[in-house]
């Protein structure tokens, strides 16, 4: 076990593997900036399956429980049920999900739990259909991600949750619709406020619906209580209602770096330590270097121990202009 500079232990790592996505939705991968020529990342800048694997087990020595396979969007890269295998089979690793705009899962579903992975997390803005396909700005239907959260639910996937960013003025009129829809079937809806990740999104305050007005929304809808949280590192409220629990992710009005127990390793094995960072440490060309597994264990440690990140406890008007890696770069 580590500590960061603020006595937060390492517990939870998003492995990202692949920077490209199929949408392009607004507050991540806006098409102006992601065209059609768009570089990304070349083939050989991006870790295989078996430095990805060698990542996780280091990680996990330093006492990583918890990996989350994201993107740009996962489900893209060839072959991922065999990097599930093998990250399933790492010692010390006993919760392994992975995030997904849901585009390909309905395929993907029983190959992904057949190699041992335990939870899925979906995104999804939108019910309403011109609403998504305006958000995911690549015309997709919403009824195909449907689909693979029904696949997902009849795969054995507990819980299956789905991440909803709400934007002023774009869907915080569908938090209550979101909820009612998947009420009573065991899907954890997870609202969370927009945030300024990355320097492309066009973030601004005023686009932010705050948890306190999503809690009147659905508080006029259903009776809400409060679930008690013990454990370290969770970064969503969790409520109770009649159709099951929801959460509230809310980086912007109730920051939660106190806690924040989470490494992020892009694919190409850039290394940050904040999702708001501005630029992260090279574990790529340490691991093509030839060093054992002692020294890379050496270079992780000494990293982790110097962070002092709590962006979200202070942003300001100066903060929020800074350069930070894209969301579509670290996977949220």
């Amino acid at each position: 076990m580590v500590a960061d500079s603020l006595h937060r232990p390492l517990q939870d790592l998003r492995l990202s593997v692949t920077d490209r996505c199929n949408f392009r939705c607004t507050y991540c991968m806006p098409k102006e900036i992601f065209g059609r020529d768009h570089a990304f990342l070349p083939k050989s800048d991006i870790l295989t399956f078996e430095e990805l694997a060698r990542v996780a087990r280091l990680f996990a020595r330093l006492g990583v429980n918890k990996v989350r396979v994201t993107g740009g969007e996962p489900l893209l890269r060839r072959d991922l049920p065999r990097l599930i295998e093998m990250l399933a089979a790492i010692d010390g690793i006993t919760d392994l999900t992975l995030t997904t705009n849901g585009s390909a899962l309905a395929a993907l579903a029983k190959p992904l739990r057949q190699a041992g992975l335990q939870r899925l997390t979906v995104s999804l803005d939108s019910l309403d259909e011109a609403t998504f396909r305006s958000m995911n700005d690549v015309d997709f239907p919403v009824a195909r991600v449907l689909e693979g959260i029904e696949a997902a639910v009849s795969e054995g996937f507990s819980p299956v949750k789905v991440n909803m960013v709400v934007k002023r003025g774009v869907n915080e009129h569908e938090v209550v619709s979101m909820l009612k829809h998947f009420s009573g079937t065991g899907v954890v809806v997870r609202f969370i406020e927009f945030m300024d990740v990355g320097s492309t999104n066009g973030w601004r305050l005023d686009d932010v619906v705050s948890a306190a007005e999503m809690l009147r929304l659905i508080g006029r809808e259903f009776e809400v209580a409060p679930v008690a949280q013990d454990l370290t590192g969770l970064v969503a409220r969790r409520y109770q209602h009649p159709g099951g629990e929801f959460g509230i992710i809310a980086s912007v009005t109730q920051p939660f770096c106190q806690g924040c127990t989470r490494a992020r390793v892009a694919a190409d094995g850039q290394f940050y330590t904040c999702l708001f960072a501005s630029t992260g440490h090279d574990l790529r060309a340490l691991l093509r270097s030839g060093l054992d597994d002692e020294a890379l264990l050496m270079a992780i440690r000494e990293i982790w121990k110097a962070r002092n990140d709590r962006y979200s406890e202070i942003r300001s008007a100066e903060t929020t202009t800074m350069p930070k890696a894209e969301m579509s770069k670290i996977g949220g």
